[in-house]
């Protein structure tokens, strides 16, 4: 993403903040498809994803007065309030028709981690940046892959990724740690 548009969605969500409903208008035309996607991503239900964006949406419409640009680019905080709303409206879901535990979460196999790069693709931007992640999320050693593909792409929380792959939530939360870190420095983060 360029210093351009990261630097207009600063500016609009500023706005946004302070109140300008068409500043708020153009970031949610602008960032609501890949939100959308994030949603969904997790959820696995359009209907629950369309809920949670509109529901993300008001939050950071919200919040907007609360963005500080310091902390986190503006497309990273409405990731981030997206896909908590998808997680806790997932579990939400979860707790209202069967428990956590009788759900059998599939581990991706090696060709669906191998064809990560188009799972991820679908929300960026560009291609040369869904390459770049591709190449480094390939690069990643297998438990680290893992466990961000759990987290990140099937929304589980540390707990149930430790849960899943029978290792404890402290070397889970490791091996994420490490895997992001190293995301964000191959990418150019």
């Amino acid at each position: 993403m360029t210093d351009t548009i990261i630097d207009s969605q600063i500016l609009l969500l500023q706005a946004a903040g302070r109140g300008d409903r068409r500043a708020f208008e153009q970031l949610y035309r602008q960032m609501s498809p890949y939100l959308f996607t994030i949603a969904l991503r997790i959820l696995r239900r359009r209907g629950w994803a369309e809920e949670v964006l509109h529901d993300a949406m008001l939050a950071i419409w919200q919040k907007a007065g609360s963005y500080d640009p310091l902390q986190s680019a503006p497309k990273t905080w409405m990731t981030t309030i997206v896909r908590h709303r998808a997680i806790d409206y997932a579990r939400l879901r979860a707790n209202q028709t069967t428990s956590l535990e009788s759900t059998d979460f599939d581990a991706p196999e090696d060709d669906e981690l191998q064809s990560l790069s188009s799972t991820f693709a679908d929300g960026l931007p560009t291609t040369s940046e869904a390459r770049r992640l591709s190449e480094c999320l390939n690069s990643l050693p297998g438990d680290q892959k893992q466990s961000v593909v759990l987290a990140y792409y099937q929304g589980l929380s540390h707990s149930e990724v430790a849960e899943h792959l029978q290792q404890p939530t402290g070397t889970v939360k490791s091996w994420i740690r490490r895997a992001l870190a190293h995301l964000k420095e191959c990418v150019g983060i």
